[in-house]
């Protein structure tokens, strides 16, 4: 009964969220030009108190990935403005794998019914290939800037993996991406659209990042079939 009624807390908090956002319209509220208008505002209150904003933008990021808001790059970028790259790095990279695995864990735990329903088709290909590749599967989905986090995130929680594998996984497998778009964030005032971050050569290099965990795959293959062969013989 106590599990039930969690399930339901769970599913209104996500849904009510979900619902506020797509009606306050989010990502005009926290579109680039707003920040970078607010920008100095920002900045001028975040050095009166760092620490304590640092604290309660992390806790906020956690929360934004947690329920899956959709201004995920903004708030990547808001963090490298504010706080700098290298702080916003850290920030980021565990806040957001953080909030990621919360969302893994309401999917697996209290969402499982939407989930399924609605994300089926990616469900089906996402077991086809951590029955193939495990948990190099989902490290090359972090890697790679064509899968969107929220769904990977809603749809490995009704998956077999580990949560601890989960988390690795993707504090690992996002860090390249977090990188790219913190500095991006800590150049914010020489912007002036998103399109400039999402340059083609940066897509292309995270592509091919992308394609790093098969390398992997392919030479573990290999060595393990040679030492197969090496007890035969």
């Amino acid at each position: 009964m106590k599990r039930n009624k969690g399930k339901i807390f769970f599913g209104i908090i996500f849904f009510g969220i979900l619902f506020l956002s797509y009606f306050a319209d989010l990502t005009e509220l926290l579109s680039l030009d707003v920040i970078k208008n607010t920008y100095h505002d920002l900045r001028l209150l975040v050095n009166e108190n760092y620490y304590f904003y640092y604290l309660i933008f992390f806790v906020i990021y956690v929360i934004v990935t947690a329920f899956a808001l959709p201004i995920s790059l903004i708030k990547t970028l808001l963090a490298g403005a504010l706080f700098g790259f290298w702080p916003g790095l850290i920030l980021v990279s565990f806040a957001s794998s953080v909030g990621s695995t919360f969302c893994f864990l309401f999917s697996r735990f209290a969402l499982r019914a939407y989930v399924q329903k609605r994300f089926s088709n990616y469900l089906e290909k996402i077991n086809k290939g951590i029955a193939t590749d495990g948990w190099l599967y989902l490290l090359f989905l972090r890697l790679s800037p064509v899968f969107p986090f929220f769904i990977i995130n809603l749809v490995f929680g009704l998956t077999k993996m580990k949560t601890l594998h989960f988390y690795i996984v993707s504090q690992i497998g996002m860090f390249i991406g977090t990188a790219i778009f913190v500095n991006a964030g800590a150049q914010l005032g020489n912007l002036n659209s998103i399109d400039e971050i999402l340059s083609a050569n940066i897509i292309l290099s995270l592509t091919l990042i992308g394609l790093f965990p098969l390398l992997i795959k392919y030479l573990y293959k290999r060595l393990k079939y040679g030492q197969v062969n090496k007890q035969v013989y």
